[in-house]
């Protein structure tokens, strides 16, 4: 993963939950600089303090490691989705899972 990217969404993380970057670092025990340069994305974070800011920020890791930020309306689409799959048909399920695939295949090409 880029770590300007990786910084981004740790800045983020870090702004959506209202902490100074001198509160991030005292939790993972870091320097102000530190958090600063992870932010900006000029220094590496160590998988150990990665999974701390991620404790910190009350996410998963992976949310901070993903290309593409999480969707926050994920969980209800995701419900909905497993509504609407248990509802349908065999051949309603198999139709769905073609739609997909185009779609998918599309925007890969």
């Amino acid at each position: 993963m880029d770590r300007k990217i990786l910084g981004k969404r740790i800045r983020e993380e870090r702004m959506r939950i209202g902490l100074t970057q001198e509160q991030i670092a005292e939790y993972i025990d870091v320097s102000t600089t530190y958090i600063g340069f992870i932010e900006r994305g000029e220094r590496s974070v160590t998988l150990e303090k990665l999974a701390l800011l991620a404790e910190c920020f009350r996410v998963p890791v992976d949310s901070l490691l993903r290309e593409i930020p999480a969707d926050p309306m994920a969980k209800e689409k995701n419900e909905r989705l497993l509504y609407l799959w248990e509802r349908a048909s065999i051949d309603e399920q198999d139709m769905i899972l073609s739609i997909i695939n185009v779609i998918v295949n599309r925007n890969k090409t």
